[in-house]
């Protein structure tokens, strides 16, 4: 079986894998990395969503042979700190503006609108409406406002 080596969250690791899995089940299965989500399985609930060499990617639909020599952030890896107590201004934003309702769906949330602010530090309402991952509980009103406290604290 081919061998991959990537660096996930800011270690590198190499893992033993079809060239096909999807990331998304070797960081689960094979990583024991559990932020990114399974939702759809086809890239449209982004529950997924993580970061790829800095851009926002679904690992469900990225095969691990394209992540070779690559880095790989997932909501874990998101305050690059290594201490556990430091929070990114996404996350931080989240928990001041009690987002969260079931929670099924706020990493993908999170590393998306750390992907936006990234490529957009001050993001209009239009901006932040192109951000596609679902909330089945609807906590959109919410989202927009961590995001745009995010971008104030940037």
């Amino acid at each position: 079986m081919p061998r991959y080596s990537l660096t996930v969250n800011g270690k590198a690791v190499t893992v033993e894998a079809p060239a096909d899995l999807p990331l998304l089940w070797v960081l689960r299965d094979k990583l024991g990395i559990t932020g990114p989500k399974y939702g759809c399985g086809v890239g449209v609930c982004r529950a997924c969503t993580s970061h790829l060499d800095g851009k926002e990617i679904q690992p469900c639909t990225v095969p691990v042979a394209d992540c070779a020599d690559r880095e790989v952030t997932t909501i874990e890896g998101l305050a690059g700190s290594g201490d556990p107590d430091k929070l990114h201004p996404v996350q931080q934003a989240w928990l001041e503006e009690d987002v969260a309702q079931c929670g099924f769906c706020q990493p993908g949330q999170i590393m998306a609108a750390a992907a936006l602010l990234s490529r957009t530090p001050n993001p209009t309402d239009e901006d932040i409406d192109k951000i596609e991952n679902v909330c089945r509980c609807g906590s959109y009103f919410r989202i927009r406002k961590a995001i745009k406290r995010a971008a104030e604290a940037k």
